[in-house]
């Protein structure tokens, strides 16, 4: 292990596996009584669908929700365990996000991004604010990118009280969708591939609010390999016990490509989610090459 103190934020814990839920109860909670009696859309490639399908739940609010046609078997289960309407449409999350958003306009519901909402992005934020006050004068935090929810909230929360600290966001390299984007300084959308990070894969929406604070909060974007991922997730298992999903692998590969340059600081890992399938689990837990 590199010298210095690394603290994980364990929001691998939540109800739903992930932080997911923590945006989208603070979404639903913003409606007004027409808006909660008409329902809400979302479109996600899992997690979000398990979080607004829960919140929905809960606030007694009727939901629908799409997931691309290859969606986790795993986190389609989850949806469908709470009870709502699920839905394939596309073969991508940006695809798939267009499409329940025109839907839910023709039908008079209110639709809710997994990330381009700035109440979402305002419920994320809170994992910054739980771990400024959980880890004080954290040097560095590394958070996984996808939509750049987690990454916008939680760099914004930490730099309005310490304006100093380093935000790195990770993406894996076979979906740099927001790496890219931050480096042209628009919203691009590169070939993406197959990843072990599903929770981050996929495009971005043009005119992603995201970007922006992205670009204001974010001071490094570090990119991972498939291989790297698949290394953090076991590291996470055989030195914590504690199970990951390739999204939370991808914060943790990032501080692994940038430990040496952060030795002796204090350093804050958000593992986001654990909603992994048992298929990949055992491919990356299994016997692995020398």
């Amino acid at each position: 292990m590199a010298e210095g103190e690394v603290f994980l934020k364990l929001e691998c814990f939540q109800e739903t596996g992930t932080f997911k839920l923590r945006g989208a109860t603070n979404r639903l909670l913003l409606l007004d009584e027409d808006e909660r009696r008409r329902g809400v859309v979302a479109a996600s490639s899992g997690n979000h669908g398990l979080a607004i399908s829960t919140a929905a739940a809960r606030l007694g609010i009727p939901c629908i929700v799409f997931v691309p046609e290859n969606a986790s078997r795993t986190k389609v289960a989850g949806i469908l365990g709470r009870g709502v309407e699920l839905r394939h449409h596309g073969e991508d999350c940006v695809e798939t996000e267009d499409y329940a958003r025109r839907y839910a306009d023709e039908i008079g519901m209110t639709y809710v991004s997994p990330y381009n909402d700035p109440a979402v992005v305002a419920g994320q934020g809170t994992v910054g604010r739980e771990l400024g006050e959980q880890v004080p004068r954290l040097d560095a935090v590394f958070v996984s990118m996808g939509g750049g929810g987690l990454a916008a909230g939680v760099g914004s929360w930490l730099k309005s009280v310490r304006p100093n600290i380093e935000v790195i966001g990770c993406s894996p390299e076979a979906s740099p969708t927001m790496h890219m984007s931050l480096e042209a300084g628009r919203v691009v959308h590169p070939e993406v591939g197959e990843t072990l990070s599903d929770g981050t894969a996929g495009g971005l929406e043009d005119g992603a609010i995201t970007l922006d604070i992205c670009q204001r909060v974010v001071d490094r974007s570090v990119l991972v390999t498939e291989a790297a991922i698949a290394a953090a997730m076991r590291l996470m298992v055989a030195r914590h016990h504690v199970l990951v999903e390739g999204a939370a692998g991808v914060a943790v590969a990032g501080w692994a490509k940038e430990r040496e340059r952060l030795q002796g600081l204090r350093v804050g890992i958000v593992l986001c989610g654990a909603n992994v399938s048992l298929e990949v689990l055992r491919d990356v837990l299994g016997p692995q090459p020398d």
